[in-house]
């Protein structure tokens, strides 16, 4: 949204008055209060430059997102609301990576969408996407997304959220809402490509169930005589266990997409929304970058498709390191696709494989990156 933000700043009503001059640096997560005239003229140069590099990146658009050894790698969006898929485009994005459907049942007073509802919306950002094709993630509420109280007893009085009935496990404790969401997701695969995601599996038995449930969808759209199209059936990798059992995960799953948020913080034990322990939260960390790529190099030895939907996707400082990794799909926020794409093809992915390996065997990895 280009709007500048910074957390965490907790003596700022404080030290902030009325009529003052701030700077919110995004960037670097600093707020200036009552900056002098060299820290304001130093700034109104960065927001130049930040301008003239905007306009620059924009000439990318166009260009295939192309290494310099000729791979094509896939830059695709993550989106919120049906409205997002016009930035999409606008920033030459392949498709909607992860459209995170959550947000159609947030702040709406404890009434969860009916299935029309939801038709409506995955059609709108269809439509939107010109064809292009359209990856809807099941509802993941818990955690650090909440429903308004008296929306779901499920998401009432837990003392770790994180770990406990969120995303599909809330889901499939809820047949009557989860089957909802898929007749609705089926139904509006009937009008352009659409996959489906479900998040934070972990179990053989919560795979199965889940496709079960998918089934049964389908036969209840069959007896209403409802129209609906075909999907692509994926699962996200945030959870250790996944990713030390994707072999299992492919035996029933058309495509994989690491969230790398999630498995950065249950690999190393780290609510990611307690300030008190951010400084810990390291995605780098050798046993995250560990999973990432045993789970990259299972899914293109079986020819399966394998994304990145974090943050990481869209970190100008790991571009490299997941092509060399044999990343070929990204998914990211659409404001940093052209900046991505310029890592893309600037890069030799038959010389980043060596280097990479050697980021994996380090104790240090972020060194490395430098």
């Amino acid at each position: 949204m280009d709007i500048p933000a910074v957390v965490g700043a907790r003596s700022a009503s404080q030290l902030i008055q009325q009529d003052d001059w701030v700077i919110i640096d995004g960037n670097a997560g600093v707020l200036i209060v009552d900056p002098s005239p060299i820290i304001l003229a130093e700034y109104g140069f960065k927001q130049r430059q930040d301008e003239l590099e905007r306009q620059r990146l924009n000439r990318l658009r166009h260009t295939p997102a192309l290494t310099l050894d000729g791979q094509r790698i896939e830059l695709l969006a993550n989106i919120e609301m049906p409205g997002d898929t016009l930035g999409a485009v606008q920033a030459g994005a392949v498709g909607v990576g992860l459209f995170r459907s959550e947000f159609l049942f947030m702040g709406r007073s404890g009434k969860l969408p009916d299935e029309n509802e939801q038709f409506l919306a995955y059609r709108k950002a269809i439509e939107g996407m010109q064809g292009l094709p359209v990856t809807i993630r099941t509802v993941d509420i818990g955690s650090d997304k909440q429903l308004d109280r008296g929306a779901a007893r499920a998401q009432d009085g837990h003392l770790n959220p994180a770990l406990g009935l969120r995303a599909i496990r809330w889901s499939l404790a809820e047949p009557p809402m989860f089957l909802t969401q898929l007749r609705a997701i089926l139904r509006a695969a009937a009008h352009g490509q659409v996959n489906l995601l479900v998040p934070m599996l972990a179990h053989g038995a919560e795979i199965r169930q889940t496709l079960a449930l998918v089934d049964q969808a389908r036969a209840q759209l069959d007896a209403r005589g409802e129209v609906y199209g075909p999907m692509r059936l994926g699962a996200m990798i945030e959870v250790p266990a996944a990713a030390l059992t994707v072999p299992v995960f492919l035996k029933y799953f058309d495509f994989l997409s690491i969230g790398t948020n999630d498995l950065t913080q249950y690999t190393l034990a780290i609510d990611r929304a307690d300030e008190a322990v951010a400084h810990l939260y390291d995605s780098c960390h050798p046993a995250v970058l560990g999973l990432i790529a045993r789970t990259i190099t299972e899914c293109n030895a079986q020819g399966k498709g394998v994304s990145v939907c974090g943050e990481m996707a869209g970190d100008v400082g790991m571009t490299r390191l997941l092509l060399g990794l044999g990343l070929r799909s990204f998914s990211m926020h659409p404001s940093q696709i052209l900046a991505v794409k310029q890592q893309i093809v600037r890069a030799d992915t038959s010389k980043l494989r060596v280097w990479a390996l050697e980021v994996l065997r380090s104790e240090e990895p972020a060194a490395l990156l430098q």
